[in-house]
């Protein structure tokens, strides 16, 4: 009967790991870790994800089986080992008085000390060390024992929910896998000083981070020094500008001051009569942008419109100046040496 006994404690003992296990992979793993996987087919990566949406309850099914298999373990190992222990006192002559609480304080200790080495210890450190992989084979049964459990997870749920809004504090039900972008400054400051980012890898990322805080007027070429060109404008005229300014891109203005797209000067080298006015289907789209933008939607409004120049306007659409791509550019990656850079001639 020993024997039985002490086979159910060491279930009980690897039960109680695999349910912190469990615990500690559902909380370190990140959603980013486990959503390429799903989409590539991966079924136990879809199981994960859905037990990644129900935090709460994933958390309450392990505590729920953490506790039982402590309760039980404590209950069925430390009399069973006391008991065996008592022949061995015996036969020592350890007093009789002694031999009971004696076993029981070694049973006990033993205990004590598998239970937070096996069944806590370990477990969580190998969660945390490979929270994927621990995430992938964990993560489905927890959840499976999480739905089979369903009202008893939900009532202790709603007990839980209960006390934390009476401290309020409000409950979710996913870990939050997003970071502020001071958070991933100090990742980036944090990874530097570990080796892992040379300096200018650091800056670069930290550039990065701040094109969402910077406003598109802060690399503005304003309306009043920029050198425009009409509609009638001739490829002779725009090579006299090139060669003066040394610049290679011209926005066309008509009459009322609005802005019609730009002119490079590479698409004037094959027109027939450098002297007549250059045909409109030669002008370059220009996207329009409003002078709150950050650069980083900037960017990315400006690839997706594959335009080099956009029109910077206020809140009443007034024309501000032009932002040029390259500049945008060299927020991010530093300066620029290519001869196309310099983009629209200044007064």
């Amino acid at each position: 009967m020993s024997a039985l006994y002490l086979f159910a404690s060491l279930l009980l003992l690897l039960g109680n790991a695999f349910f912190v296990g469990a615990e500690f992979a559902v909380i370190s793993v990140r959603r980013s870790q486990i959503e390429p996987l799903a989409e590539a087919g991966n079924k136990r990566a879809h199981t994960v994800l859905h037990a990644l949406s129900n935090v709460s309850a994933m958390l309450a099914a392990a505590q729920l089986g953490i506790t039982v298999c402590s309760l039980l373990l404590g209950a069925l190992a430390e009399p069973t080992i006391a008991g065996l222990l008592e022949g061995p006192f015996h036969a020592v002559g350890m007093p009789e008085s002694l031999v009971h609480p004696v076993g029981y304080a070694l049973a006990l200790a033993l205990v004590v000390f598998l239970h937070m080495v096996i069944g806590e210890m370990v477990p969580k450190n190998i969660s945390i060390a490979g929270p994927e992989k621990a995430a992938l084979w964990l993560g489905p049964p927890l959840d499976r024992l999480a739905r089979w459990l369903g009202p008893v997870i939900r009532l202790l749920n709603a007990f839980a929910n209960g006390v934390l809004r009476l401290a309020r504090v409000e409950p979710k039900d996913e870990v939050e896998s997003v970071f502020t972008d001071e958070q991933l400054l100090h990742l980036l400051a944090d990874s530097r000083a570990a080796g892992l980012l040379d300096e200018r890898r650091q800056e670069r990322l930290e550039d990065a981070l701040e094109l969402g805080r910077r406003p598109v007027t802060d690399v503005l070429l304003p309306a009043e020094q920029l050198v425009t060109v009409g509609p009638s404008v001739t490829a002779l005229e725009i090579e006299e500008l090139a060669v003066r300014t040394g610049f290679s891109r011209f926005p066309v203005v008509d009459e009322a001051g609005t802005l019609r797209g730009y002119l490079h000067v590479k698409d004037i080298l094959d027109v027939d009569d450098p002297s007549a006015p250059l045909p409109a289907r030669l002008w370059r789209p220009v996207t329009v942008l409003r002078g709150t933008m950050p650069l980083d939607d900037a960017l990315g409004a400006m690839r997706r419109a594959a335009a080099h120049l956009a029109a910077v306007v206020d809140q009443d659409g007034r024309k501000l100046g032009l932002v040029a791509l390259e500049d945008v550019l060299e927020e991010l990656v530093g300066e620029m040496h290519d001869p196309d850079h310099r983009q629209v001639a200044r007064t």
